[in-house]
């Protein structure tokens, strides 16, 4: 026999071979499909999640596979797909090799702030300021403007006190009449958004200064 046609009988025996192959594969599965029900697609855990962490791409690839299953072995709220837990976060640690269910699946959560839109790290913080009158005539009063805290301290000895800003482009949350009521000496109560550092700087300025003044930022 040439060596030509031992290549196409070795060719004709490769696909047969293949043919028998796929035929066993293809009977097996349909044995597995009458036994335990259709196969469905799953999503399993290659690899295992941390609790908390939101699920990019990156965790898809490395760690959620897809495997076909006995629906009847497939537990309730397992996912079909990868790309359905994209941006979630497990509520808890999930092991490598099990299931992932939608009921372990969260949006991550947010930082916390005091007050949505305040900012991180900031705070209502309520203060006695001086000279808003024109602020509280304002129809309506102005609410969620920047300003500025100006402080004038008392006189020392023959010389001026010092005016400063203590608090520069500061959320004003709310302004209203303090203690005095309205009107032209009275202090006025005023909400604004604060970091700690500028609270506390603020909060003794109150006992030592002779006025805090806002002036809108601008």
């Amino acid at each position: 026999m040439s060596r030509r046609a031992r290549a196409v009988a070795f060719l004709l025996l490769a696909a047969l071979a293949a043919a028998v192959a796929a035929g066993i594969a293809d009977g097996y599965g349909s044995s597995i499909a009458r036994g335990y029900g259709p196969l469905r697609p799953v999503v399993v855990l290659g690899a295992g999640l941390r609790a908390g962490k939101p699920i990019g791409p990156k965790e898809i690839a490395a760690s959620l596979e897809v495997r076909r299953v006995p629906a009847r072995f497939v537990p309730p709220g397992a996912l079909a797909a990868p790309g359905e837990a994209l941006g979630l976060a497990p509520t808890a640690g999930a092991p490598a090799g099990s299931y992932l269910l939608a009921a372990q699946l969260r949006p991550p959560k947010r930082r916390n702030s005091a007050r949505p839109g305040l900012g991180e790290g900031r705070r209502p913080v309520e203060i006695s300021v001086s000279g808003a009158e024109a602020l509280l005539a304002a129809d309506p009063a102005p609410s969620r403007a920047k300003v500025d805290v100006v402080v004038t301290t008392e006189p020392s000895g023959d010389g001026p006190g010092r005016t400063y800003v203590a608090a520069a482009g500061v959320p004003l949350l709310a302004l209203g009449p303090g203690v005095d009521g309205p009107g032209p000496g009275g202090a006025s109560a005023a909400t604004l958004g604060l970091t700690k550092r500028q609270a506390l700087r603020l909060i003794a300025a109150e006992s030592f200064a002779r006025k805090l003044t806002l002036l809108p930022e601008g």
